[in-house]
């Protein structure tokens, strides 16, 4: 085989967790936005550096921009050579991608194979990705979802994170958009993904399901934050069949007390939040809320929020959106403890 080998896309996915180290050469910015599932940044020109050889080839014309681009492309690469792969053995098998025209990773692969590595290029690079990505998630994921649902404060969140924690295969669309999916929802010490990373993502997590076990979803909305649901999965996932988690209202207030106990912390941040909800409650109402908050009053504030906003709302969302939910097994917790959960999830598991 000679090397650096040229794969399309096809091709490279499906050998894509066979690579023992996939390497995204485009700057830090490209890269932040999105990339392949697990690669790591190793820009052989860094955002400050492709600005200054885009400006060159403008200004100067592309011979002055390529002498200096060459000359800082294989520093990097020597600098990423010394400092990550002086160890590597001669089998080791990397995967190197950038944008679309391959002369970034082609002069790392062409370095990588002269030292003696089996190293491949993807053809057509993170674009072909893309590209792949937004094919496959239009299409109808052929799996046995079987949908989460439940009213606020009652622990969807925690029975995933459970049936995972068995052996369940998940699909937990708040945690890869890092937020909770409500006007509460977002975490403030984790931004959201990019749209583009949010559906590679889904899309890995997608592909790596066995299609004859079943796999557990919440009752997500089309959007989750700021982010979009692709249509085909939310399609597929409002068809599937439901079960429906019961608690008693006082401890879904207990719950929320736990999950946004950054918010019991900072009245402020809270209040900020509960603006959002002016247009639908109005200002008497939302002012209402927000002393409650300012005086510390936070279990009563909650459960007001679970009676008035999020209970009604929700209650809709389900009737419009989830036909099958008519149908669904009901799973009755009495609180909110971890073997409460536990238990439920094995039901749930053991069942499927």
């Amino acid at each position: 085989m000679k090397y650096p080998q040229l794969l399309g896309i096809d091709a490279v996915i499906a050998q894509l967790d066979e690579f023992d180290t996939i390497i995204d050469v485009r700057s830090p910015s490209e890269y932040a936005l999105d990339h392949l599932p697990n690669a790591i940044n190793c820009p052989v020109l860094d955002d400050e550096q492709r600005a200054r050889v885009g400006t060159l080839y403008k200004q100067t014309g592309s011979f002055e921009a390529k002498k200096i681009g060459a000359a800082l492309v294989v520093r990097n690469i020597g600098d990423h050579i010394e400092a990550l792969w002086l160890d590597k053995p001669r089998d080791w098998k990397p995967l190197v991608y950038c944008w679309r025209g391959g002369n970034r990773s082609g002069t790392m692969a062409y370095l990588m194979a002269k030292i003696g590595w089996p190293v491949v290029q993807l053809d057509g690079g993170y674009k072909a990705f893309r590209n792949r990505v937004n094919a496959d998630l239009l299409q109808t994921p052929e799996l046995d979802f079987r949908v989460v649902c439940g009213t606020t404060g009652s622990g969807k969140t925690r029975l995933l994170q459970t049936l995972e924690s068995i052996g369940a295969q998940v699909l937990d669309l708040e945690q890869l958009a890092a937020h909770r999916g409500s006007v509460l929802g977002y975490i403030p010490s984790q931004p959201q993904p990019s749209q583009k990373a949010f559906e590679t993502s889904i899309w890995d997590r997608l592909r790596r399901f066995d299609p004859t076990m079943p796999v557990f979803v919440e009752s997500e909305s089309k959007k989750v934050g700021a982010l979009r649901v692709p249509a085909a999965l939310m399609d597929r996932v409002r068809a599937s069949p439901c079960i429906a988690i019961e608690l008693p209202r006082s401890e879904r207030v207990n719950l929320l007390l736990e999950d946004y106990r950054h918010f019991v912390t900072d009245a402020p941040a809270l209040n900020a939040q509960l603006e959002h909800l002016t247009p639908l409650h109005g200002r008497a109402k939302i002012s209402q809320w927000q002393e409650l908050a300012l005086e510390g009053r936070m279990r009563e504030l909650f459960e007001q929020l679970l009676v008035d906003h999020y209970d009604p709302a929700y209650l809709r969302s389900l009737d419009r959106n989830f036909p099958l939910l008519k149908q669904a097994q009901t799973i009755d917790l009495q609180d909110i403890s971890p073997a409460s959960y536990l238990a439920a999830a094995r039901k749930l598991h053991n069942a499927g």
